[in-house]
């Protein structure tokens, strides 16, 4: 991997980690201000609006990202600019109407997910939520496309500082709105949990004006392109949009699949749990799947996201450049990665699933329900992580439709087995079901990457199975130290016991497996000579 495209995969998985790390750490206390069925509350509004955001959007962000990439390769900067000016005007237009849309379809949504009057939260709380975070469609739409354009020059700076700064100002606003409200003002859950959800919307402001500012600096260097150009643009503007919603289609629906799982849960899990006698604990349940667990499990992932934001303009300049020894090496080395980082941290999280949940948001709640919960659910990030990267790659080999064949079938499964599966397993049976057809997704995106590009599956299969061993050795040593750690703390579960556990055994299991994986050569072959600079930590 080159170090231009090593350095904005580092940069954006650094923003990204950072991004989901403190996205993980709020909701530690905003757990403590709304409890669980305030977060249920919450993702009834948060996972509709990220489907609203990317629907309204076209996918045209991502899609800008692989259309300037092309462009800029071909030195045609006439028709990059020219699409970049237009396709601002109509993420402006769209993010008006997917507000619109949203706002006033918020109460037929809220009685879609609120079917009984067991729960907790009624349709009005849901209603008002949904309401207050539809404000941030009217910025995010522009403010994407913005991203897409610097990453498709393969300038992942501007993403990665927007990124940060967004998840900064929206977490201080989000925590210190509902503080004020439920401590100050003496306010209600459902107010709290609506100036939280309103929090997107500020932290898409601050976020945009820090792109805007980064653009401004380099727009001399964008308009010396144009101007050393001999020709102007002679791509006709019916053309160029057919090319690019050409590319963003597939993106409208990739973007959305983890949402679009969750609203699956969101439409069916409190009508079978309310069947099966369980309308009580749905809620609390539900939060556990859709925010608080997911929380955790997307961190692993969040490196998918980053290689998928990267690699993409990459692939896609030596696709258009017709040089497949170099495409192949980003897709295995992208895959490898995944496979070397994503898979022990998801088997990690599992192990310690009860000691996390319960360090981080409630004893009582993670000894009794949700620390199972998230045991299931940890390993299906690696799923979730090679699904996104894969379908990343689809669009730059120019096969982006069969990321829509591997979504469909993915959600015809979760759709199909949701319902017979919370009934056999009760709650656990959702998570079953996202896992399934997550795998099966991926697994037809992997295919069809091979049957194109034939990238070399031996050396894949052959460092995938070490990594295997070395994540069982790992595991082993984990779950040891894990029991040690908590040896005088007897059997009963407390918050200290859970964070002296975790403190014990993670560190120890991941130096273990990274110290397992340099003597190997497994970090030799896939970073290079970078490695040798952490000698000393392996001796």
């Amino acid at each position: 991997m080159s170090n231009s495209v090593l350095r904005g995969t580092m940069l954006l998985t650094g923003a990204n980690y950072t991004s989901k790390i403190l996205g993980m750490l709020y909701v530690i206390p905003f757990n403590m201000l709304v409890g669980e069925s305030g977060g249920a509350l919450y993702a009834y509004a948060y996972n509709p609006y990220q489907i609203f955001l990317t629907v309204s959007s076209l996918g045209i962000p991502m899609a800008m990202a692989k259309f300037v990439a092309k462009y800029d390769t071909l030195e045609d900067h006439a028709t990059k600019q020219a699409m970049f000016r237009s396709g601002m005007m109509v993420m402006v237009l769209m993010g008006l109407i997917g507000f619109l849309i949203m706002f006033f379809s918020a109460e037929w949504l809220a009685q879609i997910f609120i079917t009984n009057d067991d729960l907790t939260n009624s349709v009005s709380d849901v209603t008002f939520v949904i309401q207050m975070v539809s404000f941030a469609l009217l910025v995010v739409s522009p403010m994407s496309l913005l991203r897409g354009y610097f990453q498709g020059h393969q300038s992942m700076g501007p993403s990665a500082i927007s990124i940060v700064v967004e998840q900064i100002v929206r977490i201080v606003f989000l925590l210190a709105g509902a503080f004020i409200v439920i401590n100050v003002l003496n306010g209600t859950v459902r107010l709290a949990v609506g100036v939280a959800a309103f929090a997107a919307f500020i932290g898409a402001i601050a976020s945009s004006l820090v792109l805007v500012r980064i653009y401004q600096k380099r727009r001399p260097y964008f308009e010396k392109e144009l101007d050393s150009e001999e020709a102007n643009r002679t791509i006709p503007y019916k053309d160029m949009y057919q090319e690019l919603l050409a590319y963003a289609g597939p993106f409208v629906l990739v973007g959305i699949a983890t949402p679009l799982y969750q609203m699956v849960d969101q439409f069916t899990f409190n009508r079978a749990m309310s069947q099966i006698g369980l309308a009580e604990q749905s809620e609390q349940l539900l939060s556990v799947i859709i925010l608080y667990g997911h929380k955790l499990v997307i961190i692993p992932v969040t490196l998918a996201i980053g290689l998928a934001m990267a690699v993409l303009p990459a692939i896609t300049k030596s696709f258009t450049e017709q040089k497949p020894a170099e495409y192949k090496n980003y897709i295995s080395q992208a895959l490898l990665i995944i496979v070397l980082l994503v898979f022990p941290a998801s088997i990690g999280l599992s192990i310690v699933a009860e000691e996390v949940y319960g360090a981080l948001y409630n004893v009582d709640s993670s000894v009794n329900f949700a620390g199972e919960l998230l045991t299931y659910y940890a390993p299906i990030a690696l799923f979730l992580a090679l699904f996104m990267v894969s379908s990343s790659m689809l669009q730059g080999i120019n096969r982006q439709n069969f990321a829509l064949v591997s979504l469909g079938f993915g959600l015809l499964i979760k759709i199909a087995l949701n319902f017979p599966l919370i009934y056999v397993f009760e709650a656990k049976g959702a998570v079953f079901a996202t896992g399934l057809a997550v795998l099966t997704a991926s697994s037809i995106n992997l295919l069809v990457i091979y049957k194109v590009t034939r990238f070399k599956i031996r050396s894949l299969y052959r460092r995938s199975l070490l990594i295997i061993i070395l994540t069982a050795v790992m595991s082993v040593v984990v779950i040891f130290f894990k029991w040690l750690a908590g040896l005088p703390f007897g059997e009963e579960a407390s918050k200290i016991k859970f964070i002296v556990q975790l403190a014990v055994a993670v560190p120890i299991g991941g130096y273990v497996y990274f110290w397992l994986a340099y003597k190997t050569t497994l970090l030799d072959r896939l970073f290079g000579d970078r490695v040798k600079r952490f000698a000393k930590l392996f001796p």
